[in-house]
C-alpha cells in the first residue's frame, strides 16, 4: 500500500513538473520563433522560412572559417572571424528591414494624400484603398495589390485590412489601417480631415527624422569603422609565421576572443546609445 501511494505520489509531481516546465519553454520558443519571423516580414521576406535564415548563418560560419583558415592557417583565427561572418546574414535582414521602413515612411504621406483625394471625389473606401495598387506610391503597390485580390475575393473588407497589415509589417501602415478600420465602421463622416492630419503629422515626422539621421550618419559610420579595422589589420597581418605562432598559443585565443566579445559589446552599446526612438507595432 505504501508504495501504491508513492508511485502515485511520484507521478502526480511529475505531471505537475511537466505542466509547469513545458508551458515556459513552449513559450520561449514561440518568442524566438516570432522574433525572427518578424524580422523577416520587416525586411519583406515573409516568404523565407526561419531556419532558413538560421542555417545560411551557419553557412556562412562554416564557408568563412574554411576560407580564413586556408588563408591564415590559424585555427583561432579562422573561428574568430568565422563567427563573425556568421553573424553577417542576420545584419543584412536587419539592414533590409530598417531599409524598408524608411522607404515606407518616406512614401507614405502620399499615399494617404491619394486615400483623402479619393474619398472627397466619391470612391467608396474599400475602392479607395484598392486603388493604391495601381497609383499609389511604388513601394506600397504589392501589398495592396493583394488587399485588391482579397477583397475582389471575399468582399470582408476587415478581413482583408488584417492581410494587408501582415504584408506591410509597418508601423505606420498599422496605425492608417486601424484609422480606415474605425472610420468603416463608426460611418467616417470625418475621414477626410483625418487622413489630411495624419498626412501631415507623417510629413513633419519625417523631415525631423531625416534631419536627426543625417547628423547621426558620422557616429554611426566610425562605430563600423572602428569595428572593422583591428579584424582588418589582423587579417593582413595573419599572413606572417609569426603572428600566426602568437594566436596559435591559448593566450593568443584568448585575446581573440575577449577582443571579439570586446568589440561586439562596443559596437552593440555606441549603436544602441546613439539611436532614435524607433516606432514600434503596437497595433499589429
Amino acid at each position: 500500500m505504501g508504495a501504491l501511494v508513492g508511485l502515485c505520489f511520484g507521478v502526480g509531481c511529475l505531471l505537475v513538473w511537466v505542466a509547469v516546465r513545458l508551458p515556459r519553454q513552449q513559450r520561449a520558443e514561440s518568442r524566438q520563433r516570432t522574433r525572427t519571423e518578424r524580422l523577416l516580414a520587416e525586411a519583406g521576406l515573409r516568404e523565407v522560412a526561419p531556419r532558413s535564415l538560421v542555417a545560411l548563418c551557419l553557412g556562412s560560419a562554416a564557408a568563412a572559417f574554411v576560407l580564413f583558415l586556408g588563408v591564415t592557417r590559424a585555427v583561432p583565427i579562422a573561428s574568430v572571424l568565422g563567427a563573425l561572418a556568421g553573424y553577417l546574414p542576420m545584419a543584412v535582414v536587419a539592414g533590409r528591414a530598417r531599409r524598408r521602413q524608411r522607404e515606407f515612411a518616406e512614401v507614405w504621406p502620399d499615399a494617404v494624400d491619394d486615400l483623402a483625394s479619393a474619398v472627397r471625389a466619391g470612391m467608396s473606401l474599400p475602392d479607395a484603398v484598392a486603388a493604391l495598387a495601381v497609383r499609389g506610391p511604388e513601394p506600397l503597390r504589392p501589398a495592396f495589390d493583394g488587399f485588391a485580390l482579397d477583397y475582389q475575393v471575399s468582399g470582408r473588407f476587415g478581413d482583408c485590412l488584417d492581410r494587408l497589415k501582415e504584408r506591410l509589417s509597418d508601423p505606420v501602415g498599422d496605425r492608417v489601417v486601424e484609422g480606415l478600420r474605425i472610420a468603416r465602421d463608426v460611418g467616417g463622416g470625418e475621414l477626410g480631415r483625418l487622413l489630411r492630419s495624419l498626412s501631415a503629422f507623417l510629413r513633419d515626422d519625417l523631415r525631423t527624422r531625416s534631419e536627426l539621421e543625417a547628423r547621426q550618419a558620422w557616429a554611426v559610420n566610425g562605430a563600423r569603422v572602428a569595428v572593422a579595422a583591428p579584424w582588418v589589420v589582423l587579417l593582413v597581418m595573419s599572413t606572417q609565421s609569426t603572428v600566426i605562432e602568437r594566436y596559435q598559443s591559448a593566450a593568443g585565443a584568448v585575446v581573440l576572443v575577449t577582443g571579439a566579445c570586446l568589440c561586439v559589446f562596443a559596437y552593440r552599446l555606441m549603436m544602441r546609445m546613439g539611436r532614435l526612438p524607433a516606432e514600434r507595432r503596437i497595433l499589429r
